[in-house]
């Protein structure tokens, strides 16, 4: 468990797992301190858990290849310091990990995020409906709850730390690398609370600067497109549509007798993610759905115009 400042969640996420190990499901708990200029330490060690202390603030990469240097374990579980594991998430990745084949396997947020804020729940939600709908076999990977064989991790060099020094894609990029090592998987018995609290600002911070952008770059110098959660090829379908919708809105300053266009683009875009809308209708009711709506429409917008500027970057040799 990589911990920055991470005192107001570790008597939930830290209690969680040394529960899992009081149960035996889990061998040890090692917490590295990566810097922090709070109690966590202090904190993780009279909670009972073994307590590492970078230097200095390396970021959650370093944090975590310098917690698997010192585990001794044949499965490396990662789980972050605002995470917090179900009861039954030990007894889930022991039958994951028998079968030899997989190399890697992890889970999802749940439906109850304990923030009351509709950014939150939206964010917590969206989390468990893509890694729901996304399980199985998988080409990528997350680090929040997941687990990876320690023979595997070690032959493919871990982290990269040296690339990844702010929490960003170092999971998405480890991923990349395990693949072709092993089978991956989704699987959305296990699953885990997120304590996070998301505000607009960090939001939009997050999704661009520390998601979108990074792996935008990624998916340019690799293999391309992977057609997995948030960037299959239908969800660049319906980035599409949100793209064209935000356009046809323009047209209304020249001729506001164009109404009709940006309408059907509207409802087309609703239609699209038919599915996701059902979701949120069931969690948190028609206007919750409505505002998670329209604030996806918003992220497919910027990720998109993110990755439009990656392809001029990469054209103008700039990084």
């Amino acid at each position: 468990m990589p911990a920055y400042n991470a005192t107001r969640f570790l008597d939930r996420s830290l209690a969680a797992v040394l529960t899992l190990q009081r149960q035996g499901t889990v061998e040890e708990v090692i917490v590295v301190d990566d810097g922090s200029t709070d109690g966590t330490a202090a904190q993780a060690r009279d909670l009972g858990a073994r307590v590492i202390q970078m230097a200095h603030q390396a970021g959650p990469a370093a944090a975590r290849n310098r917690g698997s240097k010192e585990a001794s374990g044949q499965i490396l579980w990662f789980v972050d310091s605002d995470v917090a594991v179900h009861p039954d998430a030990g007894e889930v990745m022991q039958k994951l990990m028998v079968d030899p084949t997989l190399v890697a396997a992890f889970g999802s947020y749940d439906t109850n995020p304990p923030e009351p804020g509709w950014l939150s729940r939206y964010k917590n939600l969206i989390h468990h409906f893509y890694h729901t709908q996304g399980a199985g076999e998988a080409t990528t990977f997350w680090a929040g709850c997941g687990a990876v064989r320690a023979d595997a991790f070690r032959a493919v060099g871990g982290f990269d730390a040296a690339r990844y020094r702010y929490p960003s894609i170092e999971d998405i990029e480890l991923g990349d690398r395990l693949r072709h090592v092993g089978r991956i998987r989704i699987e959305p018995a296990l699953q885990a609370t997120h304590l996070k609290r998301w505000r607009i600002v960090n939001v939009l911070r997050t999704d661009i600067l520390h998601r979108a952008l990074p792996w935008s770059r990624l998916i340019r110098e690799r293999s391309g497109l992977a057609d997995t959660l948030n960037i299959s090829r239908l969800e660049r379908l319906r980035a599409g549509l949100a793209g064209l919708f935000a356009l046809s809105c323009l047209t209304l300053v020249a001729d506001a007798g164009l109404w009709p266009l940006p309408l059907v683009l509207f409802v087309s875009a609703i239609l699209a993610n038919w599915r996701l809308a059902l979701f949120l209708n069931r969690q948190g009711g028609p206007i919750f759905a409505l505002f998670g709506l329209v604030w996806h429409q918003l992220y497919y917008i910027y990720a998109s115009a993110t990755y439009v500027w990656c392809m001029f970057e990469a054209r103008l040799g700039r990084r």
